[in-house]
Protein backbone atom coordinates (compact mmCIF):
# COMPACT_ATOMS: atom_id res chain seq x y z
CA UNK A 1 0.00 0.00 0.00
CA UNK A 2 1.02 3.53 -0.79
CA UNK A 3 0.07 6.60 1.97
CA UNK A 4 0.31 9.77 1.98
CA UNK A 5 1.01 11.51 4.86
CA UNK A 6 0.59 15.16 6.50
CA UNK A 7 3.90 16.87 7.28
CA UNK A 8 2.77 19.00 9.62
CA UNK A 9 1.44 16.29 12.02
CA UNK A 10 2.36 13.22 10.59
CA UNK A 11 -0.91 11.78 10.07
CA UNK A 12 -2.29 9.32 7.17
CA UNK A 13 -3.93 11.50 4.53
CA UNK A 14 -5.37 8.40 2.75
CA UNK A 15 -3.84 5.21 1.62
CA UNK A 16 -3.56 3.95 -2.21
CA UNK A 17 -3.41 0.46 -3.92
CA UNK A 18 -0.73 -0.22 -6.34
CA UNK A 19 -1.46 -0.68 -10.01
CA UNK A 20 -1.54 -4.87 -10.76
CA UNK A 21 0.97 -5.32 -13.73
CA UNK A 22 -2.38 -5.97 -15.63
CA UNK A 23 -3.46 -2.64 -14.41
CA UNK A 24 -0.13 -1.19 -16.19
CA UNK A 25 -0.45 -3.19 -19.29
CA UNK A 26 -4.54 -1.83 -19.61
CA UNK A 27 -3.29 1.75 -18.80
CA UNK A 28 -0.72 2.26 -20.99
CA UNK A 29 -2.44 0.62 -24.09
CA UNK A 30 -5.46 3.02 -23.54
CA UNK A 31 -2.90 5.70 -23.48
CA UNK A 32 -1.47 4.61 -26.49
CA UNK A 33 -4.97 4.81 -27.87
CA UNK A 34 -5.20 8.11 -27.03
CA UNK A 35 -1.96 9.18 -28.69
CA UNK A 36 -3.08 7.82 -31.89
CA UNK A 37 -5.98 9.89 -31.46
CA UNK A 38 -4.61 12.98 -30.25
CA UNK A 39 -1.45 12.54 -32.88
CA UNK A 40 -4.19 13.13 -35.75
CA UNK A 41 -5.66 16.00 -34.63
CA UNK A 42 -5.31 19.61 -35.16
CA UNK A 43 -3.29 21.77 -33.37
CA UNK A 44 -6.18 24.22 -32.81
CA UNK A 45 -8.00 21.71 -31.37
CA UNK A 46 -5.27 20.97 -29.04
CA UNK A 47 -4.86 24.19 -28.11
CA UNK A 48 -8.08 24.70 -27.18
CA UNK A 49 -7.83 22.04 -24.59
CA UNK A 50 -5.24 23.51 -22.85
CA UNK A 51 -7.15 27.05 -22.60
CA UNK A 52 -9.86 25.11 -21.16
CA UNK A 53 -6.86 23.69 -18.98
CA UNK A 54 -6.08 27.37 -17.76
CA UNK A 55 -9.55 28.02 -17.09
CA UNK A 56 -9.89 24.99 -14.84
CA UNK A 57 -6.56 25.00 -13.14
CA UNK A 58 -8.00 29.15 -12.05
CA UNK A 59 -11.24 28.02 -10.46
CA UNK A 60 -9.53 25.10 -8.56
CA UNK A 61 -6.74 26.98 -7.72
CA UNK A 62 -7.78 27.25 -3.99
CA UNK A 63 -8.16 23.35 -3.83
CA UNK A 64 -4.93 22.44 -5.57
CA UNK A 65 -3.09 25.08 -3.53
CA UNK A 66 -4.95 23.27 -0.11
CA UNK A 67 -4.17 19.83 -1.48
CA UNK A 68 -0.35 20.58 -2.00
CA UNK A 69 0.34 22.37 1.55
CA UNK A 70 -2.03 18.96 2.70
CA UNK A 71 0.78 16.54 1.36
CA UNK A 72 3.95 17.81 0.81
CA UNK A 73 3.79 21.23 3.59
CA UNK A 74 4.36 23.72 0.87
CA UNK A 75 2.78 27.08 2.00
CA UNK A 76 -0.27 28.05 1.03
CA UNK A 77 1.11 30.94 -0.11
CA UNK A 78 3.60 29.18 -2.28
CA UNK A 79 1.50 26.66 -3.49
CA UNK A 80 -0.88 29.68 -4.74
CA UNK A 81 1.96 30.69 -6.96
CA UNK A 82 2.67 27.10 -8.04
CA UNK A 83 -0.96 27.00 -9.97
CA UNK A 84 -0.50 30.56 -11.01
CA UNK A 85 2.70 29.69 -12.66
CA UNK A 86 0.75 26.63 -14.68
CA UNK A 87 -1.58 28.59 -15.33
CA UNK A 88 1.04 31.44 -16.95
CA UNK A 89 3.19 27.72 -18.66
CA UNK A 90 -0.27 27.10 -20.23
CA UNK A 91 -0.85 30.67 -21.84
CA UNK A 92 2.79 30.72 -22.95
CA UNK A 93 2.61 27.32 -24.85
CA UNK A 94 -0.83 27.98 -26.60
CA UNK A 95 0.58 31.16 -28.04
CA UNK A 96 4.01 29.65 -29.01
CA UNK A 97 2.96 26.29 -30.53
CA UNK A 98 2.42 27.14 -33.79
CA UNK A 99 5.37 28.58 -34.38
CA UNK A 100 7.50 25.56 -32.33
CA UNK A 101 5.91 23.31 -34.69
CA UNK A 102 5.45 24.58 -37.66
CA UNK A 103 7.58 22.78 -40.63
CA UNK A 104 10.56 23.74 -40.98
CA UNK A 105 11.62 24.45 -45.00
CA UNK A 106 15.27 24.06 -46.13
CA UNK A 107 17.02 24.20 -49.56
CA UNK A 108 18.17 21.52 -50.96
CA UNK A 109 18.04 20.16 -54.78
CA UNK A 110 15.15 18.83 -54.02
CA UNK A 111 11.72 20.10 -55.53
CA UNK A 112 10.82 19.85 -51.64
CA UNK A 113 12.90 19.19 -48.58
CA UNK A 114 11.99 20.05 -44.65
CA UNK A 115 11.61 19.14 -41.45
CA UNK A 116 8.92 18.29 -39.71
CA UNK A 117 8.42 18.03 -35.68
CA UNK A 118 5.66 14.76 -35.58
CA UNK A 119 4.42 13.37 -32.02
CA UNK A 120 6.30 10.15 -30.61
CA UNK A 121 3.65 8.10 -28.83
CA UNK A 122 3.31 7.50 -24.81
CA UNK A 123 5.65 9.68 -22.84
CA UNK A 124 6.48 8.72 -18.84
CA UNK A 125 6.90 11.33 -16.86
CA UNK A 126 8.37 10.09 -13.63
CA UNK A 127 7.86 13.16 -11.02
CA UNK A 128 9.33 14.61 -7.61
CA UNK A 129 6.99 15.59 -4.60
CA UNK A 130 8.90 19.01 -4.28
CA UNK A 131 6.73 20.76 -6.90
CA UNK A 132 3.61 18.29 -7.07
CA UNK A 133 2.32 20.36 -10.05
CA UNK A 134 4.68 22.63 -12.02
CA UNK A 135 7.12 20.20 -12.55
CA UNK A 136 4.25 17.76 -14.15
CA UNK A 137 2.89 20.70 -16.13
CA UNK A 138 6.20 21.84 -17.78
CA UNK A 139 6.63 18.31 -19.29
CA UNK A 140 2.97 17.55 -20.06
CA UNK A 141 1.62 20.85 -21.70
CA UNK A 142 4.10 21.02 -24.34
CA UNK A 143 3.91 17.23 -25.04
CA UNK A 144 0.11 17.59 -25.50
CA UNK A 145 -0.01 20.07 -27.55
CA UNK A 146 2.88 18.48 -29.39
CA UNK A 147 0.32 15.06 -29.89
CA UNK A 148 2.07 13.17 -27.26
CA UNK A 149 0.24 11.19 -24.66
CA UNK A 150 1.45 10.95 -21.27
CA UNK A 151 1.41 8.41 -18.10
CA UNK A 152 2.16 9.96 -14.97
CA UNK A 153 4.25 8.31 -12.26
CA UNK A 154 4.51 10.70 -9.27
CA UNK A 155 6.30 10.70 -6.10
CA UNK A 156 4.65 8.55 -3.70
CA UNK A 157 4.04 11.08 -0.70
CA UNK A 158 1.79 13.46 -3.54
CA UNK A 159 -0.90 10.67 -5.28
CA UNK A 160 -3.67 12.86 -4.53
CA UNK A 161 -2.01 15.95 -6.62
CA UNK A 162 -1.42 12.95 -9.14
CA UNK A 163 -4.88 12.22 -8.97
CA UNK A 164 -5.91 15.24 -9.03
CA UNK A 165 -3.68 15.99 -12.20
CA UNK A 166 -5.22 13.12 -14.24
CA UNK A 167 -8.92 14.25 -13.82
CA UNK A 168 -8.22 17.55 -14.63
CA UNK A 169 -6.90 16.33 -17.90
CA UNK A 170 -9.66 13.94 -18.27
CA UNK A 171 -12.32 17.28 -18.13
CA UNK A 172 -10.73 19.29 -21.15
CA UNK A 173 -11.72 17.78 -24.15
CA UNK A 174 -8.97 15.17 -24.79
CA UNK A 175 -9.17 11.78 -25.92
CA UNK A 176 -9.62 9.80 -22.94
CA UNK A 177 -6.61 8.60 -21.28
CA UNK A 178 -4.39 10.97 -22.80
CA UNK A 179 -2.90 11.64 -19.48
CA UNK A 180 -3.11 8.70 -17.01
CA UNK A 181 -1.73 8.07 -13.47
CA UNK A 182 0.23 5.11 -12.19
CA UNK A 183 0.18 4.30 -8.65
CA UNK A 184 3.34 1.99 -7.73
CA UNK A 185 6.68 1.92 -5.69
CA UNK A 186 9.73 3.10 -7.60
CA UNK A 187 11.24 -0.81 -7.65
CA UNK A 188 8.33 -1.46 -10.39
CA UNK A 189 9.55 1.17 -12.76
CA UNK A 190 10.68 -1.28 -15.44
CA UNK A 191 7.47 -2.64 -15.89
CA UNK A 192 6.39 0.79 -17.54
CA UNK A 193 10.05 1.97 -19.36
CA UNK A 194 9.76 -1.69 -20.79
CA UNK A 195 6.49 -1.20 -22.43
CA UNK A 196 6.95 -1.18 -26.35
CA UNK A 197 4.08 2.05 -26.20
CA UNK A 198 6.67 3.58 -24.25
CA UNK A 199 8.89 6.15 -26.30
CA UNK A 200 10.66 8.44 -24.01
CA UNK A 201 11.12 8.84 -20.15
CA UNK A 202 11.33 12.45 -18.25
CA UNK A 203 12.48 12.46 -15.17
CA UNK A 204 12.87 15.16 -12.20
CA UNK A 205 14.41 13.73 -8.98
CA UNK A 206 17.54 12.47 -6.96
CA UNK A 207 21.04 11.47 -8.84
CA UNK A 208 20.47 8.18 -7.78
CA UNK A 209 17.19 7.86 -9.55
CA UNK A 210 18.32 9.51 -12.78
CA UNK A 211 21.47 7.22 -13.01
CA UNK A 212 18.64 4.10 -12.49
CA UNK A 213 16.21 5.23 -15.22
CA UNK A 214 18.80 5.96 -17.59
CA UNK A 215 20.26 2.89 -17.81
CA UNK A 216 16.92 0.96 -17.98
CA UNK A 217 16.25 3.59 -20.50
CA UNK A 218 18.83 2.73 -22.47
CA UNK A 219 18.91 -1.24 -21.66
CA UNK A 220 15.26 -0.86 -23.79
CA UNK A 221 16.32 2.20 -26.21
CA UNK A 222 14.18 4.63 -24.81
CA UNK A 223 14.99 8.62 -24.85
CA UNK A 224 15.09 10.21 -21.62
CA UNK A 225 15.27 13.95 -20.33
CA UNK A 226 16.95 14.14 -16.66
CA UNK A 227 16.42 17.15 -14.69
CA UNK A 228 18.63 16.03 -11.11
CA UNK A 229 19.40 17.69 -8.28
CA UNK A 230 21.88 20.39 -7.81
CA UNK A 231 24.57 22.43 -5.60
CA UNK A 232 23.62 25.79 -7.08
CA UNK A 233 26.98 28.16 -6.37
CA UNK A 234 26.42 31.85 -5.57
CA UNK A 235 28.96 34.27 -5.96
CA UNK A 236 28.72 37.68 -4.28
CA UNK A 237 32.04 40.20 -5.16
CA UNK A 238 32.61 43.17 -3.46
CA UNK A 239 30.76 45.77 -5.48
CA UNK A 240 27.29 43.74 -5.34
CA UNK A 241 24.71 45.48 -4.00
CA UNK A 242 24.55 43.76 -0.56
CA UNK A 243 20.87 44.33 0.46
CA UNK A 244 20.03 42.90 -2.62
CA UNK A 245 21.88 40.31 -3.07
CA UNK A 246 21.07 38.90 0.77
CA UNK A 247 17.68 39.50 0.21
CA UNK A 248 17.66 37.38 -3.13
CA UNK A 249 20.25 34.55 -1.57
CA UNK A 250 17.83 34.17 1.27
CA UNK A 251 14.52 34.01 -0.77
CA UNK A 252 16.59 31.30 -3.00
CA UNK A 253 17.67 29.31 -0.05
CA UNK A 254 14.43 29.19 1.60
CA UNK A 255 11.73 28.68 -1.02
CA UNK A 256 9.88 26.08 -0.58
CA UNK A 257 11.54 25.53 2.69
CA UNK A 258 14.92 24.86 1.16
CA UNK A 259 13.46 21.80 -1.15
CA UNK A 260 14.41 22.77 -4.68
CA UNK A 261 16.91 21.64 -6.96
CA UNK A 262 17.99 25.46 -8.20
CA UNK A 263 17.65 26.89 -4.70
CA UNK A 264 20.94 28.47 -3.68
CA UNK A 265 23.06 26.13 -1.78
CA UNK A 266 26.56 27.69 -1.56
CA UNK A 267 27.66 31.10 -1.03
CA UNK A 268 30.88 32.13 -2.17
CA UNK A 269 31.87 35.67 -0.64
CA UNK A 270 34.19 37.77 -1.44
CA UNK A 271 37.01 38.22 1.18
CA UNK A 272 36.65 42.11 1.61
CA UNK A 273 32.76 41.81 1.69
CA UNK A 274 32.16 38.48 3.66
CA UNK A 275 32.04 39.89 7.76
CA UNK A 276 29.08 42.21 6.14
CA UNK A 277 27.69 39.95 3.79
CA UNK A 278 27.24 36.61 6.00
CA UNK A 279 26.07 39.20 9.07
CA UNK A 280 23.17 40.33 7.41
CA UNK A 281 22.45 37.21 5.82
CA UNK A 282 22.34 35.14 9.17
CA UNK A 283 19.91 38.08 10.61
CA UNK A 284 18.08 37.82 7.78
CA UNK A 285 17.93 33.96 8.52
CA UNK A 286 17.25 34.20 11.88
CA UNK A 287 14.23 36.40 11.25
CA UNK A 288 12.34 33.89 9.36
CA UNK A 289 9.21 32.29 10.84
CA UNK A 290 8.26 28.57 10.60
CA UNK A 291 4.72 26.98 11.18
CA UNK A 292 1.58 25.81 10.31
CA UNK A 293 2.02 26.62 6.24
CA UNK A 294 -1.59 27.30 5.92
CA UNK A 295 -0.73 30.47 8.00
CA UNK A 296 1.63 33.39 7.09
CA UNK A 297 4.55 32.03 8.08
CA UNK A 298 7.67 31.96 5.66
CA UNK A 299 8.72 27.83 5.64
CA UNK A 300 6.46 24.96 6.39
CA UNK A 301 7.89 21.77 7.00
CA UNK A 302 9.85 19.38 5.22
CA UNK A 303 7.68 16.88 3.04
CA UNK A 304 8.60 13.92 4.90
CA UNK A 305 10.29 13.28 8.64
CA UNK A 306 13.12 10.94 6.91
CA UNK A 307 13.72 13.66 4.51
CA UNK A 308 13.92 16.13 7.48
CA UNK A 309 16.72 13.68 9.32
CA UNK A 310 18.77 13.25 5.78
CA UNK A 311 19.01 16.81 6.51
CA UNK A 312 20.15 17.24 10.11
CA UNK A 313 22.28 14.09 9.71
CA UNK A 314 24.38 16.39 7.03
CA UNK A 315 24.33 18.98 9.41
CA UNK A 316 26.08 17.34 11.88
CA UNK A 317 28.36 15.53 9.53
CA UNK A 318 29.27 19.10 8.60
CA UNK A 319 29.72 20.18 12.21
CA UNK A 320 31.83 17.14 12.49
CA UNK A 321 34.23 17.88 10.32
CA UNK A 322 35.19 21.19 11.73
CA UNK A 323 32.48 23.30 10.07
CA UNK A 324 31.00 26.08 12.05
CA UNK A 325 27.07 26.61 13.08
CA UNK A 326 26.37 30.43 13.15
CA UNK A 327 21.64 29.67 13.12
CA UNK A 328 19.79 26.67 13.66
CA UNK A 329 21.33 23.61 13.38
CA UNK A 330 19.15 21.72 15.19
CA UNK A 331 15.12 19.46 15.09
CA UNK A 332 12.74 21.80 16.53
CA UNK A 333 10.27 20.56 19.25
CA UNK A 334 7.08 20.65 17.54
CA UNK A 335 5.07 18.24 16.14
CA UNK A 336 5.60 17.62 11.98
CA UNK A 337 8.83 17.54 9.49
CA UNK A 338 10.11 21.12 10.70
CA UNK A 339 13.68 22.19 10.57
CA UNK A 340 14.95 25.63 11.29
CA UNK A 341 17.10 27.96 9.02
CA UNK A 342 20.38 26.93 9.29
CA UNK A 343 23.58 28.80 8.19
CA UNK A 344 27.30 27.04 8.28
CA UNK A 345 30.46 28.60 7.65
CA UNK A 346 33.87 27.34 7.50
CA UNK A 347 32.70 24.75 4.34
CA UNK A 348 35.29 22.95 2.64
CA UNK A 349 35.51 20.28 0.40
CA UNK A 350 34.65 16.61 1.81
CA UNK A 351 31.86 18.04 4.21
CA UNK A 352 28.13 18.01 2.86
CA UNK A 353 27.58 21.91 2.21
CA UNK A 354 30.05 21.71 -0.07
CA UNK A 355 30.14 18.23 -2.33
CA UNK A 356 26.45 17.30 -2.09
CA UNK A 357 22.96 18.38 -2.15
CA UNK A 358 21.22 19.37 1.42
CA UNK A 359 17.51 19.67 0.66
CA UNK A 360 16.79 21.49 3.17
CA UNK A 361 16.64 24.95 4.80
CA UNK A 362 20.64 25.14 5.38
CA UNK A 363 22.95 27.72 3.34
CA UNK A 364 26.77 26.95 3.27
CA UNK A 365 28.90 30.31 3.96
CA UNK A 366 32.17 30.03 1.95
CA UNK A 367 34.86 32.60 2.08
CA UNK A 368 36.81 33.20 -1.53
CA UNK A 369 40.24 35.30 -1.72
CA UNK A 370 39.38 36.79 -4.72
CA UNK A 371 37.08 36.77 -7.99
CA UNK A 372 39.37 33.94 -10.00
CA UNK A 373 38.72 31.89 -6.63
CA UNK A 374 35.37 32.51 -6.39
CA UNK A 375 34.87 30.91 -9.98
CA UNK A 376 36.81 28.02 -9.10
CA UNK A 377 34.94 27.27 -6.06
CA UNK A 378 31.91 27.94 -7.71
CA UNK A 379 32.90 25.12 -10.68
CA UNK A 380 34.41 22.72 -8.06
CA UNK A 381 31.18 20.41 -8.19
CA UNK A 382 29.84 17.54 -10.00
CA UNK A 383 26.34 19.40 -10.15
CA UNK A 384 25.62 21.74 -12.92
CA UNK A 385 21.85 23.11 -12.87
CA UNK A 386 22.37 26.92 -11.86
CA UNK A 387 24.35 29.50 -10.58
CA UNK A 388 24.15 33.27 -9.56
CA UNK A 389 26.18 36.14 -9.45
CA UNK A 390 25.74 39.57 -7.68
CA UNK A 391 27.70 42.24 -8.77
CA UNK A 392 27.26 46.30 -10.03
CA UNK A 393 29.08 45.87 -12.62
CA UNK A 394 26.73 44.15 -15.15
CA UNK A 395 29.26 43.62 -18.04
CA UNK A 396 31.53 42.03 -15.99
CA UNK A 397 28.26 40.01 -14.56
CA UNK A 398 27.67 38.86 -17.57
CA UNK A 399 31.21 37.32 -18.89
CA UNK A 400 31.12 35.22 -15.74
CA UNK A 401 27.55 34.40 -16.45
CA UNK A 402 28.11 33.64 -19.97
CA UNK A 403 31.93 32.36 -20.05
CA UNK A 404 32.89 31.24 -16.95
CA UNK A 405 30.41 29.29 -14.42
CA UNK A 406 29.65 25.97 -15.48
CA UNK A 407 25.68 25.14 -15.49
CA UNK A 408 22.53 25.09 -17.22
CA UNK A 409 21.24 28.83 -15.77
CA UNK A 410 23.70 31.23 -14.84
CA UNK A 411 21.78 35.05 -13.30
CA UNK A 412 23.07 38.25 -12.23
CA UNK A 413 21.28 40.09 -9.29
CA UNK A 414 18.44 37.66 -9.68
CA UNK A 415 18.10 33.80 -7.91
CA UNK A 416 17.77 31.28 -10.47
CA UNK A 417 14.05 30.61 -11.34
CA UNK A 418 12.55 28.73 -14.35
CA UNK A 419 10.47 30.54 -16.83
CA UNK A 420 8.14 29.39 -19.99
CA UNK A 421 10.09 31.53 -21.54
CA UNK A 422 13.90 30.27 -21.24
CA UNK A 423 14.83 26.55 -21.18
CA UNK A 424 16.20 24.81 -18.18
CA UNK A 425 17.99 21.96 -17.54
CA UNK A 426 21.74 20.93 -16.10
CA UNK A 427 24.96 19.62 -16.98
CA UNK A 428 26.83 16.86 -15.38
CA UNK A 429 25.13 15.21 -12.57
CA UNK A 430 22.24 17.96 -12.61
CA UNK A 431 20.90 15.85 -15.80
CA UNK A 432 20.52 16.36 -19.63
CA UNK A 433 17.91 17.85 -22.32
CA UNK A 434 15.97 20.34 -21.50
CA UNK A 435 12.40 21.40 -20.52
CA UNK A 436 10.19 24.82 -21.39
CA UNK A 437 10.76 27.16 -24.56
CA UNK A 438 11.61 26.12 -27.87
CA UNK A 439 14.03 23.20 -26.68
CA UNK A 440 11.51 21.60 -24.00
CA UNK A 441 8.87 21.38 -26.99
CA UNK A 442 10.63 19.28 -28.97
CA UNK A 443 12.67 16.89 -26.75
CA UNK A 444 10.01 14.03 -27.20
CA UNK A 445 9.14 14.63 -31.08
CA UNK A 446 10.02 12.80 -33.75
CA UNK A 447 12.50 15.28 -36.34
CA UNK A 448 11.66 14.23 -39.52
CA UNK A 449 13.28 14.78 -42.56
CA UNK A 450 10.65 14.84 -45.53
CA UNK A 451 12.49 15.24 -48.87
CA UNK A 452 10.67 15.25 -52.34
CA UNK A 453 12.58 14.78 -55.76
Amino acid sequence: MISSINPVNNQKIKTYTPHSKEDIHSIIKANHAAYCTLSNSTLESRIACITSLAEKLNDAKPKLAELMTLEMGKTLHQATQEIEKCIWLCQYYNEQAPSLLEDKHIETDALKSYVSYRPLGSILMIMPWNFPFWQVFRVAVPNILAGNALILKHASNVTGCSMAIEDLFSSIGLPPDSLRSVVLPSDRIEEIISHRYIQGVSLTGSGPAGSSVASLAGKYIKKTVLELGGSDPYIILPDADIELAVSQCVSSRILNAGQSCIGAKRFIIHQDIYDYFSQSFIDKMGDLMVGDPKTNVDLGPLARVDLRDEVHDQVMKCLHLGAELRLGGKIPDMEGAYYVPTVLENILPGMPGYDDEIFGPVASLIKASDEDDAIRIANDTAFGLGAGIFTQDLEKGEHIARYKLNAGSCFVNQYVKSDPRLPFGGIGISGYGRELSTEGMREFVNVKTVYIK
